[in-house]
């Protein structure tokens, strides 16, 4: 799988996020500053050799989104939107539509499929010497193996 496509089509699925009177900036990569709110690609876990020698890998990548915490109750709030499982501010719903239709490979053509399992990790996160209110959320992705 192309990882780094992968992550940039993971940033451009979550992009349409719809929050009221701000945009979320997502990035595939961990940038060096953040632009709150902001969701990023932080971490990934390959799983190799899935089926048939190089037949598929797994990757699981770790996306954080992080907020302000200028105001606790609606930094939390904001996070709360972007953590549910549906609506037009949720991070699965967004990403997990680039999943595409039945029998179309998901993320612009780079992998098979993906889904987003799980939300953890609701704290405090420091980024570049700065703090922020965050949470991370999983997303398995599954594609060819081999280059």
């Amino acid at each position: 799988m192309d990882i780094q496509n992968i992550r940039a089509q993971l940033a451009l699925a979550a992009s349409a996020v719809t929050l009221p009177g701000e945009a979320l900036v997502c990035t595939g990569h961990m940038p060096d500053g953040v632009t709150l709110p902001s969701f990023f690609i932080a971490d990934y876990v390959i799983d190799y050799d899935k089926t048939m020698t190089r037949g598929l890998d797994a990757i699981t990548f770790t996306g954080r989104v992080l907020v302000s915490r200028a105001d606790d109750i609606a930094g939390q709030a904001l996070l709360d939107k972007l953590l549910s499982g549906s609506g037009a501010a949720s991070l699965k719903q967004a990403i997990e539509a680039a999943r595409g239709a039945p029998g179309t490979p998901a993320l612009g053509g780079y992998a098979h499929d993906l889904r987003v399992t799980k939300c953890q990790g609701l704290r405090l996160y420091e980024h570049n010497g700065a703090q922020y209110l965050g949470a991370e959320i999983s997303i398995d992705v599954i594609g060819d193996g081999s280059p």
